[in-house]
């Protein structure tokens, strides 16, 4: 390979990219740049970006260093050879034993540079290491599948236990104590929440539901927004599965008449935990719980992949850069608001300045951040919590929502005061959250002078780019929804389909946002107590593009599909 330390110097990798038509050679040297300033070998950096396809980018690394390519879904993973090498190493340097013949041991790699690897399980095992160069994105996948966890494994519950269990349990929410639950009976419900948990997490859910009714027992996950139906166990397991999570919560499980909030925090392996935020709600046939999966990763994202366009990330970039005034993120629950906060905080977070944030809950912790739960059974709301903040010499503040005309006015006067105010709002439109706050009480002349940027937003349901398909929309259809003549003849709109890598066709999610700067404009219209539509009509003429209009380019950039745009941008 030749050496990538000067940035105008092409790798023979980027060279086969380029003649192969998966890059074109600016963004060869560009991502080459990148993976060297991020300290991660090129194959790597471009399976993160997703510049290039997975399988692709394997398959090409395997001609260009004369080694076997395979399709890990071509192959039965539970004929893997198991125990042969140990999990740290595995983890460690992403390697799979894929074969076992004699004394030599095929070994799944995706890159194959990796000689620490090879070297170091050669070393354990005693044996002849013949690499195998495969997808990073699937051998990722099936590693973490096949790895034992902490908990146990997920192969190693039978239905039949919760069969068994069914039998003489049906008094259970009476006879249930805290000493029973975790005791030797009920080890097959641990296995189980422990493997929907797990199920769930590989899955990519952001919730989990467990819901009782009359004559049955349901589990769900919502993935990409969409709730899914994942189990169904024996109905007479309510109370025992209610008592587990309630456990693992550190709630009180013998309280089941009023809601009760907690955490779980699971630990997969030595090196990493993920945490659930867990709700409990009496309902009319016993308990349902949720959980919510917080991604502490979140935090950490890049702001380029919110999936900002490139004069709107400028647009938050620059809100972000004043030293003063307020950015308010509006939208539904879930999404995405608070991801999108975050990442700005995380743009700021520096040892020079003193920042804050209120939660009803904190959802992602982050270091440097001085975080805050609201509790109001002890008084401690958003807006007290505003005004202790301000007495402690802040610089950016972040109040989670604001939710009354006393947080909105201590909001606006922090805001003009020198401060960066960050909050969000429960509105559908950027010009709606003007007027949802001058109805609350906050005069029109302290917004006009305190708001600088105002970001409406939606998550939609990222197309899956194995199994899209060409949509068969007809052109009437298309045109009724604003796409131009134009448009339709320059880009081709997909529809989903559905496959292995995927769930009904989508994989992932992707941001549509409004985002709309508070210009003299804008500020005139506010300042005369202008209604929505007639800032929404001025906002479009200045040339920010609305909800419906980002998510058409969406549509026409092939990443989501029309029946996304139309579910989440309704109008």
């Amino acid at each position: 390979m030749v050496d990538v330390s000067n940035p105008h110097v092409l790798s023979s990798l980027s060279k086969r990219l380029i003649r192969d038509g998966l890059l074109d050679e600016g963004e060869a040297l560009a991502a080459q740049v990148k993976a060297k300033e991020n300290g991660l070998s090129f194959s790597h950096y471009l399976n993160s970006t997703g510049h290039v396809d997975s399988d692709q980018l394997a398959n090409l690394i395997a001609e260009e260093f004369g080694l076997p390519y395979l399709d890990l879904e071509a192959i039965d993973t539970k004929q893997f050879p198991k125990k042969l090498v140990e999990e740290n190493l595995l983890r460690k340097h992403q390697a799979l034993p894929i074969l076992l013949r004699d004394n030599q041991l095929s070994l799944a790699l995706s890159t194959p540079t990796n000689l620490a690897a090879i070297d170091e399980i050669q070393f354990q095992t005693g044996l002849i290491i013949n690499p195998i160069i495969v997808s990073e994105t699937k051998l990722h996948q099936i590693l973490e599948a096949s790895l034992e966890t902490d908990i146990g494994s997920l192969g190693d519950l039978d239905d039949s236990e919760l069969e068994g269990l069914e039998a003489g349990s049906t008094q259970v929410e009476e006879e249930l104590s805290g000493d029973a639950v975790g005791g030797k009976d009920d080890a097959p419900i641990v296995k189980f929440v422990n493997k929907v948990l797990l199920d769930a997490i590989r899955r990519g859910a952001s919730d989990i539901h467990f819901e009782p009714y009359e004559h049955s027992y349901r589990v769900r996950c919502r993935i990409d927004g969409i709730l899914h139906e994942m189990t169904r166990p024996p109905l007479s397991l309510r109370g025992r599965l209610a008592a587990r999570l309630k456990v693992m919560a550190k709630l009180n499980i013998s309280e089941r008449r009023i809601p009760q909030d907690g955490g779980i925090k699971l630990r997969l392996s030595k090196t990493r935990a993920i945490d659930f935020r867990v709700n409990t709600l009496p309902t009319l046939w016993g308990e349902k719980i949720v959980l919510r999966i917080l991604d502490a990763n979140a935090a950490k994202m890049g702001i380029e992949q919110l999936g900002f366009e490139a004069e709107q990330q400028k647009l938050y970039e620059q809100a972000l850069a004043n030293p003063q005034g307020m950015i308010l993120v509006t939208g539904p629950t879930g999404s995405g608001k608070t991801v999108t906060l975050y990442t700005g905080l995380n743009l700021l977070n520096s040892p020079e300045r003193n920042i804050a944030s209120a939660e009803d809950p904190v959802e992602i912790n982050m270091d440097g951040i001085n975080q805050v739960n609201i509790n109001t059974k002890v008084g401690l709301d958003f807006a007290s919590a505003l005004r202790a903040f301000l007495r402690q010499d802040p610089d950016v503040v972040m109040v989670g929502e604001i939710r009354d005309i006393e947080t909105a006015e201590t909001a606006v006067k922090a805001a003009q005061t020198g401060h960066l105010v960050l909050s969000t709002l429960h509105t559908n439109s950027a010009a709606a959250t003007l007027n949802r706050l001058m109805n609350m009480g906050v005069p029109a002349y302290n917004l006009a002078a305190s708001v600088q940027l105002i970001i409406a937003q939606r998550l939609a349901r990222r197309l899956c780019p194995k199994c899209k398909k060409p949509s068969e929309l007809p052109q009437d259809t298309l045109l009724e929804l604003g796409f131009s003549e134009q448009e339709l003849t320059e880009n081709q709109i997909y529809d989903a389909v559905g496959c292995s890598q995927c769930t009904k066709g989508y994989k992932g999610r992707l941001g549509i946002y409004e985002v709309v700067k508070i210009t003299p404009e804008l500020a005139d219209l506010v300042m005369h107590s202008a209604s929505a539509m007639e800032i929404s009509r001025k906002a479009r003429e200045q040339g920010f593009p609305d909800l419906r209009q980002s998510g058409r380019r969406k549509v026409l950039a092939g990443l989501t599909s029309v029946d996304e745009l139309t579910r989440v941008t309704m109008e």
